[in-house]
């Protein structure tokens, strides 16, 4: 069908969808956003008139068994991935859903499994986009062997924000809406998978600073999702790995990962949008060029419609790279309960 019309329909058109995805799929031909299901039909309504979507339905079980539409876009909150995709699926749908790709684990299984009794059906998580300009330039350094073996890597995730003690209750600090999913940490795991593969096994510590917080009728909600983590994993390439992640860590540096070998050391600056790489003997680290035809963008809307088109195959991200970070997301937390390493897959 790589000529034909793809008509999508959208359920939870949240910010995300508003800034990069309607954006995404209006630039290409072809495609054409029929339908919208929102928490209510007045915010469907709303939705429909801004943005010219033709369709309102007042649930998104109707949107996604109406034939008006070959593939759905999931943009809700992760506690609504599963089961819409798993709908969307038994349905004949295509799916991308969006990032953080279910509560848990099981949830993350189950989505995978039923795509792969629809092998004919794209099924899409929506990537993480910190790390594509960097991505290939990585693989590259480390495929090419100028690291040596590789023997430790340090990611700080952190945020340069101060703790925030009035701010309230948001979705991420929802333990019902969000799952086992904490701050960035699965998306950055996921850049981690792009470079050197999984973990095998994780042991974390974690802390909730602001443990109550108000909700939007001004009810105060317990918060169970910490906002500071660390984390040491093994990583199943022999390397020993260090990931921080944190919304309390004020004037923090710029998220940055370091990669440590036998032969030489890489560092992935976002702050200053370069890579620097330097080798045994020298004195100190040098600009690596980042060649633009390596350089990855967004381009998830395109590379989800030429999936569907058969013209391309899912490269970012499948489901099996959504278990494995919703896996890791799960062994932090749990190691952090039980005090104890955990292993991986689970």
């Amino acid at each position: 069908m790589a000529q034909e019309t793809v008509r999508i329909g959208i359920v939870g058109f949240g910010r995300n969808t508003r800034e990069r995805h309607y954006p995404g799929f209006k630039a290409l031909k072809g495609v054409e956003l029929v339908s919208v299901a929102n928490r209510s039909r007045e915010s469907g309504d709303r939705i429909a008139e801004e943005f010219d979507i033709p369709k309102v339905y007042d649930h998104w079980t109707e949107l996604v068994a109406a034939e008006d539409s070959e593939a759905i876009m999931i943009g809700t909150w992760p506690y609504m991935h599963c089961q819409i995709v798993l709908a969307a699926l038994a349905a004949g749908k295509h799916v991308l859903t969006e990032a953080r790709m279910a509560m848990d684990s099981a949830q993350a299984r189950m989505m995978l499994e039923a795509s792969r009794e629809k092998p004919h059906l794209v099924s899409m998580v929506v990537p993480s986009p910190f790390t594509l300009k960097y991505d290939k330039t990585v693989q590259e350094v480390i495929s090419k062997g100028l690291l040596g073996d590789l023997l430790a890597i340090d990611l700080l995730g952190n945020d340069a924000t101060f703790i925030n003690r009035e701010a309230p209750l948001h979705w991420r600090h929802n333990r019902d809406l969000s799952g086992y999913n904490i701050l960035n940490m699965g998306i950055w795991y996921e850049a981690i998978l792009r470079w050197v593969g999984p973990a095998v096994k994780v042991q974390a510590m974690t802390q909730v600073n602001v443990n109550r917080r108000k909700d939007g009728e001004g009810v105060v909600r317990a918060v169970t999702v910490p906002d500071h983590v660390e984390a040491v994993c093994q990583m199943a390439c022999g390397a020993l790995a260090h990931m921080r992640f944190g919304s309390v860590t004020g004037l923090a540096r710029a998220p940055e990962a370091w990669l440590f070998g036998s032969e030489g050391t890489l560092q992935v600056d976002m702050g200053a949008g370069v890579i620097r790489a330097g080798k045994r003997g020298e004195k100190e680290l040098k600009d690596y060029p980042i060649s633009p035809s390596k350089q990855g963008k967004w381009r998830v809307e395109e590379e989800f419609v030429n999936a569907v088109r058969g013209v391309e195959k899912v490269t970012h991200t499948s489901f099996e790279d959504g278990v494995r970070y919703m896996e890791f997301t799960e062994a932090v937390t749990r190691s952090a309960q039980s005090g104890m390493a955990v292993g991986l897959p689970l």
